[in-house]
């Protein structure tokens, strides 16, 4: 189909002080998936926020099937026919997963929901996600990441949407699940339903994409492009205005041979994973590649105190950390960036320098009274040297792109100081220029003696980065290596090997 069926021109939208979108074009036909590209910043959140009708634009006008429509609210544009799963899942935690997916539009009759016909829509939908497994009376809350992303495209689907908005919808799924995601994309746009496809993974674009949109600060610098024959290296110099040639930079020193700054030894937890040891030296770079699911980041939150084990041995430096204690961790020179950085590692509200020193307020204490002056130069210092953008330790950090957020997390752990940093996805929706600074961080703390463990779902980033690589199946380590004789094939062989010869062995 070639008639148009969303047509944006022209949008503009300020906020005190800034101008978000500078005047961008969009252009979307039926059965079609359009991916929108751009640095975090460029606009792509803002633009979807003003295609969901949670921003009204300042300039500009949308058609909507050759009429002109304004989306005065969330509810409007989904009245249209238009959904979207935002990147951050509006869920509620403490409600079922059907109760989640027909929220403000339930089946009811007399003021009473119709339970029994609201779990059937809810299987029913679940099934063509490719997810039976998943009970429509499960608490959200209880769910994985991976199973909370499926909840969200149900819902989405509940409204039998025409045009469906996905914000970075496989930044949180294993490889066979986003092979699963795609399949539910094809089957959709076969049906004429649009979707208009957000991520920061290139080789995604290649495969699902048909046309390709990109911004940059705030503008459209191209549009229509095809998403299969576009050189990648054309789409990367539209996206941030260079050429970027190495994503991951050389070493510039190997790791030393002293003594393990990180031991892990025989750490068990039921139903999780089981008898996980590794070391970590001076300046090395340990990778934990394996699906989603495998343990890999419950082995990390238990090294780190935020779980506690029920069998093994976490030391730092030759001395045993207590189990299950952060504050442990952390006095012994662990530092961790978790997956959720905004749920779980980040003061939203509060400001780059808050967060930043949030680890450290001791070091400021005068009298029992913090030091203002002292954090806030300290907290410049480091946001400083980090390249952050913009560079105003007062700016709310919840106002920062992706990988700025990032650097914050990491910053915190740089001034407390740590020996030992624990990164758990830590370029998950950060885009392509972004990377590739952080990767030049994590080296550069590397270079400088730190010990890093990196868990990715992306296993040319695990192996582009790490010195030697673990890989973890069904919560055990299956197979150990140095990263430079590994590929991204073997790997993924070892990581379905090693869960096909687990589930032999607990069958058995």
């Amino acid at each position: 189909m070639t008639e148009t069926m969303l047509q944006m021109t022209g949008i503009v939208k300020r906020f005190p002080g800034v101008v978000a979108l500078a005047g961008v074009d969009l252009d979307v036909r039926p059965g079609e998936v359009h991916c929108l590209l751009g640095q975090n910043g460029a606009g792509k959140s803002t633009l979807i926020k003003v295609l969901a009708g949670a921003h009204r634009p300042d300039e500009g006008r949308i058609l909507w099937e050759g009429s002109q429509v304004g989306f005065g609210s969330p509810v409007a544009a989904v009245r249209h026919g238009i959904a979207t799963i935002y990147q951050e899942l509006d869920l509620v935690d403490g409600l079922s997963v059907a109760d989640n997916i027909f929220l403000a539009h339930e089946y009811a009759s007399a003021g009473f929901v119709r339970g029994r016909e609201t779990r059937e829509v809810t299987v029913a939908l679940l099934e063509r996600l490719g997810h039976p497994d998943i009970s429509p009376g499960t608490e959200v809350g209880r769910l994985s990441a991976a199973g909370k992303q499926i909840v969200s495209m149900a819902r989405a689907l509940s409204h039998d949407a025409r045009l469906i908005v996905m914000d970075e919808p496989s930044a949180v799924l294993a490889h066979d699940e986003v092979e699963n995601l795609f399949r539910v994309i094809r089957g959709l746009t076969a049906a004429g339903t649009a979707i208009v496809y957000i991520s920061h993974r290139l080789e995604e674009i290649r495969e699902i994409g048909d046309r390709v949109t990109v911004l940059k600060d705030g503008r459209t610098v191209a549009a229509g492009l095809d998403a299969r024959t576009t050189p990648t290296t054309e789409i990367v110099k539209l996206m941030t205005g260079r050429t970027i040639e190495y994503a991951f930079p050389p070493r510039q020193s190997e790791p030393a041979d002293g003594d393990p700054l990180l031991e892990v030894s025989g750490l068990t937890r039921a139903g999780e994973f089981v008898d996980v040891s590794f070391a970590v030296r001076p300046g090395e770079i340990v990778g934990l590649a394996g699906l989603v699911g495998s343990g890999r980041s419950e082995i990390l939150e238990t090294v780190y105190g935020a779980r506690k084990a029920g069998a093994g041995t976490v030391s730092m430096g030759g001395r045993r950390v207590r189990p299950g204690s952060v504050p442990a961790a952390v006095r012994a020179g662990m530092g961790l960036a978790p997956e959720e950085r905004k749920a779980q590692a980040l003061f939203m509200l509060a400001s780059i320098a808050e967060n930043v020193v949030a680890s450290t307020l001791p070091r400021f204490a005068r009298a029992g009274f913090v030091d203002r002056r002292a954090a806030l130069e300290a907290a410049a210092a480091q946001t400083a040297a980090l390249e952050l953008r913009p560079k105003d330790p007062r700016r709310p950090v919840r106002t920062l792109s992706g990988g700025n957020q990032q650097k914050v997390v990491v910053g915190r752990w740089l001034l407390k100081g740590c020996k030992v940093l624990l990164l758990d996805e830590p370029t998950r929706g950060v885009d392509i220029g972004a990377r590739s600074e952080l990767y030049a961080l994590i080296r550069d703390l590397a270079d400088s003696g730190v010990g890093v463990v990196v868990v990715s779902s992306e296993v040319p980033e695990v192996l582009g980065l790490a010195d030697r690589v673990l890989v973890v199946a069904d919560g055990r380590i299956v197979h150990e290596a140095p990263a430079a004789e590994l590929d991204e094939h073997q790997v993924l062989d070892l990581v379905m090997e090693g869960s096909a010869v687990i589930t032999k062995e607990d069958v058995v």
